[in-house]
């Protein structure tokens, strides 16, 4: 019978969701359709920043690579707006004349974070977000319609990485030459990615929703990271998903879209299995990348966070917090070694 438990055999060192994902198909969980692709490549787990909170601290594997600041970069600057990119960083891209200034990136908290610094040396965290971009950029090019340029990255419990994995991501999508990419924060309840990127919060997502007459264009905010911008959760309030699951959201998404053809979104929303965003959210986009912590994520909450967002028709799931082997080559290695 299909998808019919069945139980591998163990390899030494070798995760639950990892033996889980070679023997179940959770193409059950999404009502008979085409099942859920294979995992994504592996995502480097990342050294959790002091005093962030523990629910946004991935585990770092002993043989990670150091992340440092980009060279040219000055270690005693009281703030990262003095930043200036490094030598062969892409060609800083002006703001467009709506007034909107354009906000620096804290590249020492990204490296402080075990991040993806844009203009450093490439090392395995990037090479391995390259393939995961790399499919998901794929996918949305076989879909049709205008929402194929929307991703949701989300997760099914607090704490499996959901925000650093989106903020790498961006930061990867960014490099491209020809794609734009937006940053969304629909994390309602909890809110990381403007304060992860050394930004302040302002007006965004919330406000857009819940004012008709309000352009979202306006509320995007620009940063020195050529094509990347960002859209802040907005002014919270006790309706947030409700406003979320009003038609007003496809008016917004809509106007995003159309503001810029390369654009590509992404939304970081709050854990499947802990808040309803992300499943009345997932209605609306392309795509949904599910994080799943290695360590700690169980089949069962894998299985429940799929149904919740099987609204989307393509789920893709990325591993975190892989343990490597000590000795061991990682995806990625390859650009550390000299001649």
């Amino acid at each position: 019978m299909r998808n019919a438990p069945v139980t591998p055999h163990r390899v030494p060192g070798e995760s639950l969701i990892e033996r889980a994902a070679k023997v179940y198909d959770f193409g059950e969980q999404l009502r008979a359709r085409r099942p859920i692709p294979d995992l994504l490549p592996e995502a480097a787990p990342a050294a959790p920043p002091p005093p962030v909170e523990e629910r946004y601290a991935p585990v770092l594997a002993d043989d990670a690579p150091a992340f440092m600041p980009p060279p040219g970069f000055d270690q005693d600057a009281p703030v990262a707006r003095t930043v200036r990119p490094a030598a062969g960083a892409p060609e800083f891209v002006a703001p467009r004349a709506d007034g909107n200034r354009v906000e620096a990136i804290d590249r020492a908290r990204l490296a402080q974070m075990g991040m993806i610094v844009p203009g450093a040396p490439i090392g395995s965290l990037a090479e391995e977000f390259r393939l995961i971009k790399r499919q998901l950029l794929l996918t949305a090019g076989k879909m049709s319609g205008v929402r194929a340029r929307t991703i949701l990255v989300g997760s099914a419990r607090p704490g499996d990485g959901k925000t650093w994995s989106a903020i790498n991501l961006a930061l990867s999508i960014a490099a491209e030459r020809d794609t734009e990419v937006l940053l969304v924060d629909a994390d309602f309840a909890k809110p990381d990615v403007m304060v992860k990127l050394g930004l302040d919060d302002g007006p965004g997502l919330l406000d857009a929703l819940a004012d008709p007459d309000l352009d979202p264009e306006a509320l995007v905010v620009r940063t020195d990271v050529p094509h990347l911008s960002l859209l802040p959760v907005g002014a919270k309030s006790h309706g947030d998903t409700e406003l979320l699951a009003s038609r007003r959201t496809g008016e917004v998404l809509d106007r995003l879209l159309a503001a810029d053809p390369r654009r590509l979104i992404l939304f970081d929303t709050p854990p499947a299995l802990a808040a309803s965003p992300a499943s009345v959210l997932a209605l609306h986009v392309g795509q949904v990348m599910l994080v799943v912590r290695a360590d700690r994520t169980t089949e069962s909450e894998v299985r429940r966070a799929v149904q919740l967002l099987d609204g989307c028709d393509e789920i893709q799931l990325v591993l975190n917090s892989v343990s490597f082997v000590p000795g061991g080559n990682r995806f990625g290695s390859y650009y550390g070694q000299g001649e």
